[in-house]
């Protein structure tokens, strides 16, 4: 991925990932903040294991192109036999092998789209906002919402100010145990695991040719083993320092006092969390009100591939 220009806002990213750095002030904010997605039903079953590359879009836009070529990797059966056997000692949402945090001088913006019942539209308003500022974001997108918005997804995938993030099949917290988040329960098993990241990450993959590096779960919750098989299928599982709108819960008005706390450290290196799959919500308004005020305080911000290059 190319160096990030924003329109003289920042100078290149740059910086190595730091594993382990969520800040323990914030989690009453983060219990508060992914309820509201987690809330929703899950999805239809996940594809066949014995053809992970079903696409999730039911019906691809016709402008698609076809996935680059990439490093092989291990197959569901690799996986399950590499990691039945190993027992979790972690879970929550900063547990060993999760970034959540960089080391870069920039502060990364990041959206998901959870879909579901509740969850598959889109807030315009929001991606006015940041197109307007030229202020870029890494957008997590799960496969339902995909699935609800086939075209939009495409136009984001195109979109040089954003890149998409995989946020899984179902929108499942990710465990070998099945362990639950906010009462949706998780991920069975090691083949579960697997499936909840690469059928999603089949079709993020047809729709922009290149497959993403990124993958946060549904509610950002891992245990360490769930972690470590992100890791081996080639992704980068995702947290968060900064909770802007808990699950689009939040008033405009909170939004923008939570993402404007990242002005104290000019926000280097903070990852923050927001939702743009709900438009009724105070996401947009919160950050239309902070982002003008970040920026005149020299806040830069960065997509998510360009803080933590290869």
């Amino acid at each position: 991925m190319g160096e990030f220009q924003p329109g003289g806002h920042s100078a290149g990213p740059s910086g190595l990932l730091r594993r382990r750095s969520l800040l323990a002030a914030a989690a009453g904010l983060a219990m508060t903040g992914l309820a509201a997605c987690a809330q929703e039903p899950a999805a239809a079953p996940v594809p066949s294991p014995s053809a992970p590359s079903t696409p999730v879009v039911k019906d691809p836009p016709h402008n698609a192109v076809a996935p680059e070529t990439r490093p092989a990797r291990p197959s569901k059966s690799q996986v399950v036999a590499e990691f039945s056997a190993r027992k979790p000692v972690e879970w929550g949402l900063d547990v060993k092998g999760v970034i959540s945090k960089t080391d870069s001088p920039h502060a990364v913006l990041t959206f998901d789209a959870c879909g579901g019942p509740q969850g598959s539209e889109c807030d315009q308003r929001l991606l006015q906002t940041l197109r307007k500022l030229n202020v870029p974001a890494t957008l997590f997108v799960n496969g339902r919402w995909i699935s609800a918005n086939p075209g939009l997804a495409a136009e984001l995938a195109a979109d040089p100010l954003f890149e998409l993030g995989n946020h899984g099949f179902r929108h499942q917290p990710l465990s070998v145990n099945g362990r639950a988040a906010y009462g949706i329960p998780g991920t069975a098993n090691a083949g579960e695991v697997y499936d909840e990241i690469m059928a999603n990450q089949d079709a993020l993959e047809r729709l922009s040719g290149k497959a993403p590096r990124f993958f946060r779960s549904g509610t950002a919750y891992y245990d360490d083993v769930a972690a470590a098989i992100t890791n081996a299928v080639g992704l980068v599982p995702v947290s968060f320092t900064v909770n802007g709108d808990g699950g689009a819960t939040f008033p405009a008005a909170t939004v923008a006092a939570e993402v404007g706390k990242i002005a104290a450290g000019r926000g280097a290196g903070q990852i923050v969390i927001s939702h743009f799959n709900r438009p009724a919500g105070g996401t947009a308004d919160g950050f239309a009100r902070a982002l003008p005020g970040l920026l005149d305080r020299g806040v830069t911000f960065a997509r998510l591939g360009d803080t933590l290059p290869l």
